[in-house]
């Protein structure tokens, strides 16, 4: 997120603050409740971790929240992965990126940042944003200087390596997890449309199958397999034969700076799928897309 947050910190129309800046020493909860106080725009980065955190959901968020009604700042809910969000006092507010739609949902989760920078850019004042290259007056006192840290960069990433282990450790959890997604799909979309059967085999702990029936006529069927003809990945297949060795796509496992993700070969796409970086919930989301659109025809 903060490296995202870059242009508008080179334009000077903001200065970022985040729990990670607290040096050993510093007293925490105070460098936490004076940056929280003096902040104007507060991001409530969402996730099941984040509702389950005791200290997230009943001390940062409800003062985030009291600031917000009391409009001395404005929160803006951040969804980074699927969960309960929308009960939580913050669900009444527009989230982002567009349509609270969680960034880890995001076929390219760059795409989904960049609109959270834009939607963050357009709260900013109009006088702020109207001419970045303006002489400026002298800046209030940054984070830093709230928290009485030590001014330093944000800019500390460095380059990660991933070992062979590392690899397949991150395949064989993204089928399982791909597994997992398939089985509680088709059991919602039973329960929600009259007329729609459904049937998820796990054939082994490489292999699973998904059929799904629609007045007892079957409109849909596919068969996931670890490996494939292209080696190492997750092959995806329009048919339900456990010894079928046919495949219309396949995800691999790729890396850069910023962690593993999948990349699909593009068999199955008309678009550009190939070119983003997935992960395990877009891969997953993307064969369920292959899988269930002869029913959405």
């Amino acid at each position: 997120m903060e490296t995202h947050l870059a242009m508008l910190k080179k334009q000077g129309l903001i200065d970022a603050w985040h729990d990670r800046r607290i040096k050993a020493g510093d007293e925490v909860d105070h460098s936490i409740d004076a940056n929280l106080n003096a902040a104007d725009v507060i991001l409530l980065l969402v996730s099941a971790d984040f509702l389950a955190s005791s200290y997230c959901y009943d001390v940062e968020m409800q003062r985030a929240m009291q600031r917000h009604e009391a409009r001395e700042a404005r929160v803006i809910p951040v969804i980074l992965r699927h969960c309960d969000w929308h009960s939580a006092p913050f669900g009444k507010l527009l989230a982002a990126p567009k349509d609270g739609k969680p960034i880890k949902a995001w076929s390219d989760v760059d795409e989904a940042f960049l609109d959270v920078v834009k939607q963050i850019r357009a709260t900013l004042p109009a006088k702020a944003t109207a001419n970045t290259n303006a002489p400026k007056a002298s800046p209030a006192p940054t984070s830093a200087a709230v928290s009485g840290a030590k001014p330093r960069s944000s800019n500390l990433r460095l380059k990660k390596t991933f070992t062979e282990a590392d690899r397949d450790r991150f395949l064989h959890e993204s089928f399982d997890f791909l597994a997992e997604f398939f089985e509680t799909s088709l059991t919602e979309l039973a329960e929600r449309n009259d007329g729609i059967e459904v049937n998820y085999r796990r054939i082994d702990s490489d292999r699973f199958t998904a059929v799904v029936y629609k007045n007892g006529k079957a409109i849909g069927r596919c068969k996931i397999s670890f490996g494939g003809a292209f080696g190492r990945g997750i092959s995806f297949s329009h048919n339900d034969q456990a010894s079928d060795g046919s495949m219309n796509e396949s995800l691999s496992v790729e890396a850069d700076d910023g962690g593993l993700f999948l990349k699909a070969l593009g068999l199955a796409s008309y678009g550009s799928v190939e070119d983003h970086k997935l992960s395990q919930e877009a891969a997953a989301e993307y064969y369920w897309s292959l899988f269930i659109e002869p029913l959405q025809r």
